[in-house]
């Protein structure tokens, strides 16, 4: 989020609003800089200032990178404005990207999918039934298979067919619908379509995919025959944002589970997909609650 920043100083002493009782909001302020002495000192003084109640604070410093990263829960009876316009000036001085938004607001999510519908039901359950942070306003099919999943969540099913020929229209109907149904994260619940690199920039940080294989190891097709090939004796999952580098992208979250001498192909893949469910979930659980920070190539997660 940015936000332009205002004459007063951070160090001001700004009259705080007289809230009526029982109006506080919980806000999350994540935010990236330049590491430097003081940072943490001037976020907490100015939500301090404000009267806000430091509910959970996280952050790191990435000697690698020379980044700060930050995550702060405060409950305040403040308008929010008031707090956006006292952090764009401390953006101003500390060259902070910054997030500010509700803690317990469920993030309008589309979900897109193929024809395996482990994860797509998974995530519509959790949804509905064990509090998964998302608010799923759609499911995107490029087959029909999947559609009876989606409604029987009453999730609206869009069905946008893609062959070789007519990917780029298929890629500007779903922004299309991204834009109208105000989409804020989009989930590759098994979608098997690479996204173009103009679809991944402009959706950048905002795509999760989940990988049907422990990343890097057995990019590509048919990961599970190819661990099966080579013996192996763990078999896990990958959930990343998705990038213009196929299966490149920053990891969230990764899991194992064991495997034998004596499974199948057919018998990794089942276990393989139970550890998909799970993975993906957890990223998604994290993205929502904005606790997953992007650092380069890699993430920060304060889990």
């Amino acid at each position: 989020m940015s936000s332009a920043p205002t004459t007063t100083p951070a160090t001001a002493a700004t009259p705080v609003s007289c809230p009526t009782p029982g109006d506080a909001q919980h806000l999350v302020l994540t935010l990236s800089c330049p590491d430097r002495p003081g940072i943490v000192h001037a976020v907490t003084g100015a939500l301090a200032r404000r009267g806000g109640n430091i509910t959970e604070s996280q952050q790191f410093g990435d000697a690698e990178s020379g980044l700060f990263f930050m995550r702060v829960a405060v409950l305040t009876r403040v308008p929010r404005t008031e707090l956006e316009a006292d952090i764009a000036e401390l953006a101003a001085t500390y060259e902070v990207r910054w997030s500010l938004d509700e803690a317990d607001r469920p993030i309008r999510t589309l979900l897109m999918v193929s024809k395996e519908g482990h994860c797509l039901s998974d995530l519509l359950f959790r949804a509905k039934s064990q509090g998964l942070p998302i608010d799923v306003v759609g499911v995107v099919g490029n087959h029909e298979t999947l559609r009876d999943v989606a409604e029987f969540y009453g999730v609206p099913f869009h069905h946008i067919p893609v062959t070789k020929d007519t990917k780029a229209e298929a890629e500007a109907e779903l922004l299309s619908l991204v834009d109208s149904l105000e989409v804020e994260l989009v989930v590759l619940a098994r979608y098997m379509q690479i996204l173009s690199p103009a679809l991944c920039e402009t959706l950048h940080g905002n795509v999760i995919n989940i990988h049907h294989s422990f990343l890097p190891s057995f990019k590509g097709a048919k990961p599970y025959q190819q661990a099966h090939d080579r013996g192996v004796k763990l078999i896990g999952a990958t959930a990343h944002y998705v990038t213009p580098d196929l299966d490149e992208g920053p990891i969230i979250e990764q899991d194992v589970t064991r495997a034998s001498h004596a499974d199948s192909a057919l018998q990794l893949q089942r276990k393989g997909q139970d550890v998909e469910r799970r993975v993906l979930a957890q990223a998604v659980k994290w993205h929502a609650e904005h606790r997953v920070l992007l650092n380069g190539h890699r993430t920060v997660v304060f889990a």
